[in-house]
């Protein structure tokens, strides 16, 4: 190899990245004791970008094409350059590629419960995780912010920093939304959307796009659940009174089923059998007291009480006998 050859070999007629691995945000072209031609070719492929950095400032930027490097390309770094007249060549810059591709299925989570401070109960320390993409659209913001002179900078890298900002993010949503917590929770889809909304100037910041944010499940505090779990019972079986004589069964049921041989058995099914008395009779007065013209019980509420009474016999708390015992009075009340 001749003397021109080696020299020869120090320029560069071509400038382009192919991301072998994936997971590489950006990546900076290997520049070492090398130097651009004037006319040389910059390649920018699809979900690309390419950047030139002049002495740590930040010159021209070119979107997927073949690009042809004269002052014409390079109006930027040409003022950077002093260039008055014409392209000087060769020439040195640092080059920038950045990948613009979607980073989907990246993954959140609290590692600790996190305190956020709710309008309704306050201080509330919960647990949650889920799923977002994002993408880089500003590459200026990305490399001030985020890569800086480093020669790849990846996804793995930058998770840790995102993360933080989502915890953060979602705190400062709740220590100023006029959203209670629980509505927000009872909608998944509704809180996804309200979280995102809060945390896209976070990503802005770093020159990225959050494309998608979802939270796929909410752990909360204890308390909170069981309050939430009474909640749901209330509205299922419509109000209070009723609601006392669910929970009634159900502590029967729980009690039947604990050791304690027949003895226990039969007191359980003894009280049920009270309950199931009680529930009719008190349907009867409510009826007799002026609720049915008449001072008869409607088909509807009949109906109801045997559908309620058969509920009982299914979890085991009233027998068979109960059950067909209380239901032959009920129907004869339809005669």
């Amino acid at each position: 190899m001749g003397l021109f050859d080696a020299f020869k070999k120090q320029f560069i007629d071509v400038i382009d990245w192919t991301e072998t691995e994936d997971g590489v945000l950006s990546y900076q072209y290997p520049m070492i004791d090398r130097e651009i031609q004037n006319g040389g070719q910059l390649t920018v492929r699809e979900s690309q970008l390419a950047m030139f950095v002049n002495e740590g400032e930040i010159a021209d930027i070119f979107e997927p094409g073949l690009h042809t490097l004269n002052t014409q390309n390079l109006p930027i770094l040409t003022n950077l350059m002093h260039w008055d007249k014409a392209f000087e060549s060769p020439f040195k810059s640092d080059v920038y590629f950045f990948s613009t591709r979607d980073q989907i299925d990246q993954r959140w989570g609290t590692t600790n419960p996190i305190t956020i401070r709710d309008k309704d109960y306050g201080h509330i320390r919960l647990r949650a995780h889920g799923t977002f993409s994002y993408n880089i659209v500003d590459p200026k913001a990305f490399y001030k912010q985020i890569s800086g002179t480093r020669e790849a900078y990846t996804v793995e890298e930058l998770d840790g920093q995102l993360i933080s900002s989502i915890l953060t993010g979602m705190s400062s949503f709740f220590g100023t939304s006029e959203v209670p917590f629980l509505d927000m929770a009872a909608n998944q889809t509704l809180f996804s959307d309200k979280l995102k909304e809060s945390l896209l100037p976070e990503f802005t910041k770093y020159g990225l796009e959050l494309k998608t944010f979802y939270v796929q499940n909410l752990s909360l505090p204890e308390e909170l659940q069981e309050y939430l779990d009474k909640a749901s019972k209330m509205k299922m079986v419509g109000d209070l009174g009723k609601y006392t004589q669910f929970e009634s069964a159900d502590s029967i049921k729980t009690a039947a089923g604990n050791e304690g041989g027949a003895a226990g058995m039969g007191a359980g099914l003894g009280a049920g059998m009270a309950i199931g008395n009680q529930m009719v009779n008190q349907m009867s007065g409510n009826m007799s007291g002026g609720g049915q013209q008449g001072g008869g019980q409607s088909e509807e509420d009949i109906l109801a009480t045997i559908e309620k009474l058969h509920g009982m016999k299914e979890k085991g708390i009233l027998s068979e006998e109960e059950f067909n015992t209380k239901k032959a009075e009920l129907l004869k009340k339809l005669t």
